[in-house]
């Protein structure tokens, strides 16, 4: 896999992949920026969670969920000192529709967290990636909310 980040001018970037597409990268303002694209670790947490949506929507309707909103929000902690890395994240998977098998939710997290998403997995060797999932049932343009939980990764331990 091949990236490049282009100079636009001051601290604004174009970064292209070999996907053919591109995202704008900026700064804020307070550190010369011009609020003109993604922050660099906006962006990481970004392919995070769409690494990880992809994954769990994909398999949720290989197993004929009637879904009609999906989305998974995502949120880190970041240490005080440079280099203001991630210490921990939260991955919240919102998922709306009529019916939706809670049996179904929670493998296609597991399979997401242990076996498809490489982000998940690489992070997951740094800091600590907590799950979360939120049921809703849609029912004459209503959305109420029917199970809730977070699903826990198995521990994986070396044996030497």
């Amino acid at each position: 896999m091949d990236a490049k980040v282009t100079w636009k001018g001051r601290l604004s970037f174009t970064g292209s992949a070999e996907s053919g597409f591109s995202v704008p990268l900026g700064a804020e303002a307070a550190v010369g920026g011009e609020e003109d694209g993604f922050r660099p670790m906006e962006l990481i947490l970004t392919g995070l969670a769409g690494c990880t949506a992809m994954d769990v929507i994909s398999i949720l309707l290989k197993k004929r969920q009637d879904i009609s909103a999906f989305e998974v929000r995502a949120h880190a902690e970041r240490s005080e000192g440079h280099p203001r890395v991630f210490t921990s994240a939260v991955l919240e998977y919102h998922i709306s529709g009529r019916g939706i098998d809670e049996v179904a939710v929670l493998r296609s997290l597991e399979l997401s967290a242990t076996r498809y998403c490489p982000a998940q997995a690489m992070f997951r060797n740094v800091f600590p990636v907590a799950l979360r999932y939120f049921i809703y049932e849609d029912s004459d343009g209503q959305r109420k909310l029917v199970s809730q939980g977070e699903y826990r990764v198995p521990l994986i331990t070396s044996s030497s």
